[in-house]
Parts: structure tokens; sequence; C-alpha cells
């Protein structure tokens, strides 16, 4: 018998007051380069509750790693010198005492942006991914599964609120790209209750209203909040590889929240992907571009060209990395 309720009921609570902005850290590491070091680091600091805001991450020739991350303390106490002094000693007991580290306040912090091409903009952020994209068969079947999405409103169950109904395809950040979609759209959301079935395929039962209180009874409104609700859950994040003069580079975007938010664990699911490809990240950063009237946050990793994972010439490889990226941020590799 399983130990797991098959539902799970959702109350929400809009009018929670939302805390501070948090304080912004710069850790400054260094260290010998190997593969797998930028993930490796990033699950450290996972752990450790600790958030990357932005990261710029070089190599110097003889072969040394200087990663500089801005972060934020998911427990706010990073200003004690035992949580820095914690954080440190985790990094070295883990990754080996070749590596040395220091925490400073990041004081004027400001969050960087991206400044790509217009035709890799425009093809990054377009809205809807076309047929000719190229993709590994079995990404191509995950994309069609999760195109049977199913969205319903139904006004007759509650005299203050609308139904709303979806099904759909689960898959990894599912509830936060509703969630999401319903506060950029301004819908307030009361109570929700969610299940899944043995075929992955998840049910999410939504109590809506407007912000004036009144139901989404008008067809078009409808009509709009579906169409933007498949959308973000049928392609919540951009994934290609692209040349940046001779070199090789992954991009990777999301869109932001309207309270300045970014989607959580990119960068960590990103490096994870690359890590089990067994491909050497030379240099990494996060920043922010504007597109399709809305902010993206823009992952861009400069991948190394290696004789054993070929990838300035090599569209089968290529494909590979965008096909494993995309599955690990949605869920399908752990």
């Amino acid at each position: 018998m399983s130990m797991c309720p098959s539902s799970y009921p959702m109350p929400f609570y809009p009018e929670i007051t939302q805390p501070g902005p948090s304080q912004f850290y710069l850790l400054k590491l260094f260290s010998a380069d190997r593969k797998g070091l930028l993930h490796d680091v990033t699950h450290i600091l996972s752990e450790l509750e600790l958030i990357i805001q932005r990261v710029k991450v070089s190599t110097t020739p003889d072969g040394r790693v200087i990663d500089l991350f801005f972060i934020t303390d998911g427990m706010e106490l990073l200003h004690t010198k035992e949580r820095q002094e914690e954080t440190c000693s985790m990094l070295i007991a883990t990754l080996g005492p070749s590596i040395s580290c220091e925490i400073l306040l990041a004081e004027g912090f400001q969050q960087g942006f991206s400044s790509l091409p217009p035709t890799i903009s425009e093809e990054l952020f377009r809205l809807e991914l076309a047929d000719s994209d190229n993709c590994s068969g079995s990404l191509c079947a995950e994309m069609k599964r999760m195109q049977k999405a199913t969205i319903n409103f139904d006004n007759s169950l509650s005299p203050a609120h609308t139904l709303l109904q979806i099904n759909c395809a689960d898959q990894k950040g599912l509830l936060y790209d509703i969630l999401r979609t319903m506060k950029d759209c301004s819908i307030k959301v009361t109570y929700g209750r969610f299940w899944s079935d043995k075929k992955g395929f998840r049910e999410v039962d939504l109590f809506i209203k407007q912000v004036d209180g009144k139901k989404i009874i008008d067809p078009e409104k409808q009509d709009v909040l579906s169409s933007r609700l498949g959308s973000e859950m049928l392609h919540p994040l951009r994934v290609m590889i692209v040349n940046r003069g001779p070199d090789v580079e992954l991009l990777v975007a999301n869109p932001v929240e309207l309270s300045g938010k970014g989607r959580p664990r990119v960068f960590y699911d990103a490096t994870l992907a690359l890590k089990a490809l067994g491909i050497c990240i030379f240099s990494a950063e996060i920043g922010r571009q504007t597109a399709s009237e809305r902010q993206w946050e823009v992952y861009r990793f400069l991948l190394d060209d290696s004789n054993e994972f070929p990838l300035a010439n090599n569209l089968v490889n290529r494909n590979r990395v965008v096909g494993r990226v995309r599955k690990t941020l949605l869920g399908c590799f752990n």
C-alpha cells in the first residue's frame, strides 16, 4: 500500500505579506578545473539553501577556475561568521583542500543583462516550437505527449469562484508554471487540489477569480487564459546551442515572474545535464533580457569542444545536449 495520498488539497492565502528583499553576497571560489566542478559547487550551495542570483565562471590558461557567485541566503544568516565558515568548510570538505573561497557583502549588486544577436534572440524567444526543430525522437515524443493538455472552465459549481480544470502530462515545475501564469495574469487562486495517475498524467483543479473578485465568465477571457496556460505548460523553457565566434554556446532561458524572481534550479539542472554528458564548461553567465514583451532570465554556457564529444560541426551531439538539458529541466532525468 502506498504511503502517499493520490491527491493533495492546496489552500491558498493570497494576503500573506511578502518578505523584504534579501541581501546579496559574493562567493569567490578558486580551484583546479575538472569535469562537473560547476555542478558540484551548485549542488553544495543548494544543500545549504544558498540561492544563485548571478554567476561568472572563467578558466585561466593554466587550468585554474575562478568562480564568482552572487548569492542570497534562504536562511538569512550569511551575514554571520558562523554561516560563512560553514559554507566554506563544506565546499572544501566536499571538493578537496586544493580550493579556496571567501564570502563578501555584494554592495550595489544589480542583475546583469544579456545582449544576444537579434537573429539568435528571435529564435530563442519565439512563442511556439516549430515542427522543423531539430530534436531527438524521444524528445519530440515527450513534446507531443505534453501537447495533449486539456483546459476547461466550470462556473456551475461555485457561486463565487470559477473552477479551472487542467489535465496534462506531468513534468517538473508544472504547478510552478501554472501558478506563475495565474499570478502574471492577475488571477487569484483560493483553493486547489491535484493528483496524478500511473500513466504520468496530472489533474489539477483550481478555484479562481479575477482581482475584482468576479468569476471568469467571459469566453474571450477564458480563451486568453487557456492559451497562455497551454503555452507556458508546453514550452516553459528555451534551450538551444549556437556558435559564439569559434566557440559553442548553450543558451537556456526562462520567463521572469512579474515579481522579478526567476525560475528555481535552472542552473542546477543545466549543469547536472552537462556533467552527465561529460562536457566541461569553459565559462558561464546569468543575465536578463527583454523580448516578446516580457523579461527573460538567460543562462549562457560556453562549452568545451573536446575530441571525446565534438560540438562545433556535429549536429547529432548538439541535439543530444539540447535534448538532455531540456529533459533534465523537465524532470525526465533525475
